[in-house]
């Protein structure tokens, strides 16, 4: 496995108490029927999904759960995805765009709907987006993006400057704007759904690194660095960043970002808390927590080593102050947490999920790009039901090669 030190600083939601986890040590050679390796938030989808449809799940983790980049996430839970849909229609072409941008749709949908069931307290509130013109979209080719939403089905308003500045005290060119995307805590939405699945009969191993996957006629034997085997029927790899080298990686990259988090001001904040972003490269993104912090990110840049992302934090920390005060004026920008995270991309913004390739019984998920937490849903979806032996009617859209 590729190691990697995923986070530096002290993320925002560090700041509010989320549930324990319970884990157990791994001693003797255990057997199930699915291993999710990694207990972030797409292990935490992963377990409590196939808890859930009745499967029998062990998960590991090499540190234990919450300890990943999932803290590091600012956690704007939207359907939209980073390449815009008319991008995309020129990349895998307007039916295939459209199904992955209805598909992100419903599973921000079915996330909420799923969260509400099992009554997780995350701090769930449902939020509008502003996509503001930027460098990579401004006029015209903003309107023809909100058109090409709209067209596949997906309710989207496109505002100029005036009602952008009367509306949500703006100034830009024009902006997209969509609605019932979801704003939450993401430690306490991680912890909420591994406590779910423990109920239900996981087991839970921290500090267990796999270092081997062997096949037998019937499944995957998994070797670990303190010596224990664990046979499985199927294994599930939700290592976020983190990949194994036979995990074809050909089109994945690894994406630093920074971000910070004010003081909570409640007064300061702008009309309906909506997300903002930017169609720019790099594009900066914001969110208000519920007490009133202002959460924002960007400067992104491809990952070349931990020491030059944390090197960077006072330059790229700097930076993303001033784009926020001058976005917006009235705000106290003043950091209260500074961190830098890390995320994977693919050439066409869509996660990679399925069966690995020459690897039968072992399911990955990653390339999970600034929709982490949607992907993650998708990825419960789509890999719950192969291990169930039926098929997915989006599976092709996200599958390896």
């Amino acid at each position: 496995m590729r190691k990697l030190d995923l986070r530096t600083g002290t993320p925002v939601w560090m700041a509010y108490r989320a549930p324990s986890v319970p884990t157990q040590t791994l001693t003797p050679d255990v057997k199930c029927e699915v291993l999710v390796v990694g207990m972030g938030i797409s292990g935490a989808m992963m377990a409590e999904a196939l808890t859930g449809a009745g499967h029998e799940v062990v998960m590991i983790d090499r540190r234990g759960p919450l300890l990943g980049s999932t803290p590091a996430t600012t956690a704007l839970v939207q359907y939209e995805i980073d390449t815009p849909l008319s991008r995309l229609k020129l990349k895998i072409g307007r039916t295939d765009a459209e199904r992955a941008w209805r598909r992100s749709r419903l599973a921000v949908m079915n996330l909420k709907a799923h969260i509400e069931a099992l009554g997780i307290p995350c701090d769930l509130a449902t939020r509008p987006t502003l996509y503001l013109a930027g460098n990579e979209l401004t006029g015209r080719a903003l309107e023809e993006e909100a058109e090409a939403r709209t067209d596949a089905g997906l309710l989207s308003r496109y505002l100029t400057a005036k009602p952008l500045k009367d509306e949500f005290g703006l100034d830009r060119d024009g902006a997209i704007h969509s609605h019932d995307n979801l704003a939450l805590d993401p430690r306490k939405l991680t912890a909420g759904l591994l406590n779910t699945a423990c109920s239900r009969g996981a087991r839970l191993y921290a500090d267990v690194e796999a270092t081997a996957f062997g096949h037998t006629k019937d499944g995957v034997e998994v070797a670990t660095a303190a010596g224990p085997v664990i046979s499985a029927s199927h294994v599930v790899l939700c290592t976020g960043y983190e990949l194994m080298p036979f995990v074809p990686a050909d089109n994945h990259q690894v994406i630093s970002t920074w971000a910070i988090a004010t003081k909570p001001q409640k007064q300061n904040l702008w009309p309906q808390e909506a997300f903002i972003w930017e169609a720019s490269d790099p594009y900066l993104y914001m969110r208000a927590t519920k007490d009133g912090r202002v959460v924002c990110g960007g400067e992104d840049e491809e990952f070349q080593d931990e020491e030059r992302r944390d090197a960077l934090i006072p330059e790229k920390t700097a930076a993303i102050v001033a784009k926020l005060k001058k976005l917006m004026p009235k705000l106290d920008t003043s950091p209260q947490f500074v961190w830098a995270g890390a995320f994977g991309s693919t050439s066409t913004g869509l996660p990679i999920i399925g069966a690995v390739p020459k690897k039968p019984r072992i399911h990955a998920v990653m390339g999970y790009g600034g929709n982490g937490i949607t992907y993650s849903r998708i990825a419960s979806e789509i890999v719950s039901a192969a291990i169930a032996g039926r098929s997915d009617s989006e599976a092709d859209l996200f599958a390896f090669g």
